[in-house]
């Protein structure tokens, strides 16, 4: 069961479509170096961003457990897990949790269509 509130779901999807549809922003699909830094190597001329800023603030407002939730979330809407293994999405997210989730999910292209269509799957929307 999703237990996150649906509008602040929604709030983030806002706030990612914001940042990503600036012309400045470009994320790679994948890590051009073996760091794990990758995310925070990308982000880091976005910095002073004002959307960008208010995005990572806004997710690292939610508690790690809505934090795992989210990006949980968001691989089910990208299609890594099915509806039906949910709890396993939760388990494998809580696993990997750092505490830059915020970082993480920025860097991923397309994640507010995969976090709206993660809600779509559980029969919410922003609509």
């Amino acid at each position: 069961m999703l237990d996150l509130n649906a509008e602040n779901v929604c709030y983030l999807i806002d706030k990612a479509r914001q940042f990503h549809v600036k012309e400045a922003v470009t994320i790679t699909e994948a890590p051009t170096s073996p760091s794990d830094d990758w995310a925070r190597q990308v982000l880091a001329d976005h910095q002073d961003d004002f959307s960008y800023q208010e995005l990572v603030a806004a997710i690292n407002d939610l508690d790690p457990g809505q934090q795992v939730q989210l990006v949980a979330l968001m691989w089910l809407g990208r299609g890594d897990f099915e509806k039906s293994e949910w709890h396993e999405a939760v388990k494998v997210a809580a696993d990997s949790w750092t505490d830059r989730t915020a970082d993480y999910l920025i860097a991923t292209p397309l994640v507010a269509d995969y976090l709206s269509e993660g809600l779509y799957l559980f029969g919410r929307s922003c609509d």
